[in-house]
């Protein structure tokens, strides 16, 4: 009935707007509970850490490992989580995730209730320790589903608008970085200081997206989107690493992240080591950080309409091998003349160069999840970019493990920034290549 007909075409783009809206809420709840932790896990960690008898040197490895837990899971599982989404829907994944979410930022709070102070005991402290560490790998398995959230927007845009799109993830993650930090900031004051009030805040604010995803979220999956069952996981990303171009365009987004982890892993170092920045100057700059993240995808979402993807990608890449390399000079600076402290050229100095290499990371996020999109069947978007997530997290592993030891092992803490703008010259050379890489539309079936 041609009424119906036009009641259907309505529907449809609504129903779009409605599942793009909670990919966004999705993939900002998560990285805002990433940014409500991060700042201060550290710090909650270290007592229970000193309780158990570990020295510094061990105490770094173990928060390490609280971090490097988290993207360990995703890299494990964003496959996973993809394939899944590709066989039984996009829908019961994310609401699967936000779920998870929910009781693991809930089981990090109780972690935290354990009394820490005077001096917790050594059963007190390993029980701490280890509800961190099990809520750490609970909340990194709910939160490889950024690669199921990818693959929603490349099932509600046009391969002409997809880097347009894929540009909401990364604005979701600047949204998240930023507000994450002032919520701990004002949220641990509002608890009066209570270390479990920043797990609290996180778990409600993912049973609130919970909530929202539930009841306005309708399955995006194309029609006959299960993909065969015979092949074993390797094979199965062996099989998507070697599509054309879509090996190098991983490889290119691995790199680039491990690139940026050596900055976001140091960072906090850094503030103290040359400003000698406390907590709260501290989870001011992380939410600049994030604050960066999200104007730099607004501003990436107009410039896609204007650039391909290839050229947006190369610019990037640039950007951030600029932004880290003055983070280096500032770090050698520092180490020449003492502590920077009171430094109010070299302190905006420091503002611009992270800004820089943030609007860059900005630029490289979205354009590789475009183009690796575009290579792919729409069959197989969630299969194809929950690996392109795997190899992210693993980059995140990476990353961070290779910046905190690079930062201490020479006093100019230069090395993890010239490590990063090394790995960046590589990556540059990779990007020249696919510069002429033909794009293809992800249609089903070819």
């Amino acid at each position: 009935m041609p009424g119906q007909s036009s009641s259907t075409d309505r529907a449809a783009p609504a129903a779009s707007r409605a599942a793009l809206l909670v990919v966004f809420l999705t993939v900002f709840i998560d990285l805002l509970g990433f940014g409500i932790v991060l700042p201060v896990m550290p710090r909650q960690a270290e007592p229970y850490l000193r309780a158990l008898g570990l020295k510094d040197p061990a105490i770094g490895a173990v928060i390490g490992i609280l971090f490097s837990t988290f993207s360990l899971m995703q890299f494990l599982f964003s496959p996973l989580w993809g394939r899944l989404s590709d066989r039984v829907g996009r829908r019961p994944l994310l609401l699967l995730s936000l779920a998870g979410s929910v009781v693991f930022y809930a089981l990090y709070a109780v972690a935290v209730t354990v009394p820490a102070d005077p001096v917790p005991s050594r059963q007190q402290a390993a029980l701490a320790i280890g509800l961190m560490l099990l809520s750490r790998v609970g909340a990194g398995i709910a939160g490889a589903s950024v690669g199921t959230a990818a693959a929603v927007i490349a099932d509600c845009t046009t391969p002409a608008n997809r880097a347009r799109g894929m540009a909401l993830i990364g604005i979701a993650f600047g949204g998240g970085f930023t507000l994450g930090p002032l919520i701990a900031y004002f949220g641990l004051a509002l608890f009066q200081q209570q270390p479990w009030g920043v797990g609290a805040i996180a778990s409600a604010l993912s049973a609130v997206a919970l909530l929202i995803a539930a009841l306005v979220f309708r399955e995006t999956r194309p029609e006959g989107g299960a993909v065969e069952r015979q092949r074993t996981g390797l094979s199965r990303m062996t099989a998507v690493l070697s599509m054309p171009a879509v090996g190098s365009l991983v490889l290119v987004y691995f790199l680039s992240i491990v690139a940026f982890a050596n900055f976001e892993a140091t960072l906090a170092r850094l503030t103290k080591a040359a400003f000698g920045m406390d907590d709260n100057g501290n989870f001011l700059v992380f939410a600049f950080i994030g604050l960066m993240l999200l104007l730099a995808g607004g501003a990436y979402r107009p410039l896609a309409k204007r650039f391909p993807e290839q050229r947006m990608l190369a610019a990037g890449v640039g950007l951030l091998v600029i932004g880290l390399g003055l983070l280096g000079f500032i770090a050698w600076w520092v180490y020449r003349d003492g502590t920077a402290a009171g430094n109010r050229w070299l302190m905006a100095l420091f503002y611009v160069a992270a800004a820089i290499a943030v609007a860059g990371f900005a630029c490289v996020n979205p354009s590789v999840s475009a183009l690796i999109s575009r290579q792919a069947d729409a069959t197989r978007q969630g299969e194809v970019l929950g690996v392109n997530q795997s190899f992210a997290s693993l980059g995140r592993i990476i990353g961070p493990f290779l910046g905190s030891v690079l930062f201490g092992l020479h006093p100019s803490h230069v090395l993890p920034y010239a490590a990063a703008v090394a790995v960046l010259t590589g990556v540059a050379l990779l990007v020249a290549r696919l510069q002429t890489m033909p794009s293809r539309a992800a249609t089903p079936g070819g």
